[in-house]
């Protein structure tokens, strides 16, 4: 096989990967609210057709570069991503984790900060709003200039800072997790954490919901580490009936 087609191979089936995960992750989520809370969704199936369009354009974007750099990994060694636990302290397997979560916030905040200021509001991010509100099917539903903006960070950062194949997937896992949690309505997580001393920190649906109401706050991704120290955190929101 060509090297060309191998990468070819590598990229489309990074992208149906991903394609598939979105698919899997948010129906999920989307079939938790409907039996959570049914009339939540009502009159949005126009919308919702057209999230799953928009996403599932943005996963074959994301799975391009994933797909490439997998596909270099598992041939050549490319990246600092490593298979062998013992390779660096047993302590770095949950401080990568950290700092991937850490430098995918920092890189989200301040494009995401960008992308409201009107000239690329209009040109790229009105699509991600245009879900109003926004369903657990909404967590991808990007224009494809931002969605390339967001599938170079995961790819970028393995070329640099070290990490363990597993850790590599809890990172995937949180960050599909949360997009999709975040964009669905109501509040999964219990009242205590959301409106104690962790809370303060970490985004959950009830922080990200206001940055949909308001637009101008609240424009981080897992941390309101950010927000906070830029003067842009608008603090929580709340759902109807949730929390129990």
């Amino acid at each position: 096989m060509s090297t060309s087609l191998a990468i070819l191979l590598s990229a489309l089936a990074m992208s149906a990967i991903v394609g598939l995960r979105y698919l899997a992750v948010s129906g999920g989520f989307a079939l938790a609210t409907r039996l959570r809370s049914r009339g939540l969704y009502r009159g949005l199936d126009r919308q919702i057709a057209r999230e799953i369009g928009w996403s599932l354009a943005s996963a074959a974007i994301y799975g391009i570069p994933a797909g490439i750099v997998a596909w270099g990994w598992a041939e050549h060694g490319w990246t600092r991503v490593y298979s062998d636990v013992g390779a660096y302290p047993i302590w770095w397997l949950p401080a990568s984790v950290l700092a991937y979560l850490f430098a995918h916030d920092t890189w989200f905040y301040w494009t995401h900060r960008l992308m409201h200021r009107p000239r690329w509001f209009r040109a790229m991010h009105a699509v991600h709003h245009a879900s109003r509100p926004p369903t657990a099917w909404a967590a991808m539903s990007f224009h494809p200039l931002e969605a390339l903006t967001g599938a170079l960070v995961i790819p970028a950062l393995v070329f640099i800072v070290p990490i363990h194949v597993g850790a590599l997937f809890v990172v995937l896992t949180i960050m599909t997790v949360m997009g999709v949690t975040n964009h669905m309505g109501w509040e999964m997580f219990p009242r205590g954490l959301v409106h104690g001393r962790l809370g303060r920190w970490l985004i959950t649906a009830s922080h990200h919901q206001r940055h949909h109401d308001r637009y101008a706050c609240n424009y981080g991704l897992y941390f309101r580490v950010w927000d906070r120290l830029c003067g842009t955190d608008g603090g929580i929101g709340g759902f109807t009936g949730n929390n129990r």
